[in-house]
């Protein structure tokens, strides 16, 4: 069975940093590709960012380029998504989502098969 489960969520200052981590069970990184997405209150859901299980190739939204990195530790079966100089804006429940298209069409932004629970992520000023 495919499962994700996010954790690293919590409460950080506007300027700082933050690492959240999807742990992967049932597949492999070079199985499926992964996406991570994040919804506000009242606000429709955003994809942050995806990496391919082709070769790795990882593609982002345009409001965390150059801020936000996805990266894969095979060892662990664990997908982080690094996240520096947070904004206000950026506070929402952040999820991951396997079993995608991550190309840089764009076509991933639809989402997933599988998601996880979520992790809330709060950016204060």
């Amino acid at each position: 069975e495919v499962q994700l489960v996010e954790s690293g969520g919590g409460l950080v200052q506007a300027g700082g940093s933050l690492r959240l981590s999807c742990a992967a069970s049932g597949f492999t990184f070079d199985e499926l590709s992964i996406a991570w997405f994040r919804q506000a209150p009242g606000k429709d859901r955003e994809g942050v960012g995806c990496i391919s299980s082709r070769d790795s190739s990882t593609y982002y939204g345009d409001s965390v380029k150059g801020r936000f990195t996805i990266s894969t530790d095979n060892a662990k079966n664990t997908v982080h998504l690094q996240m520096n100089s947070l904004r206000e804006e950026d506070t929402a429940v952040y999820y991951c989502a396997a079993d995608l298209f991550c190309s840089g069409t764009g076509y991933w932004r639809r989402g997933g098969r599988v998601w996880g629970q979520g992790t809330q992520v709060t950016v204060s000023s």
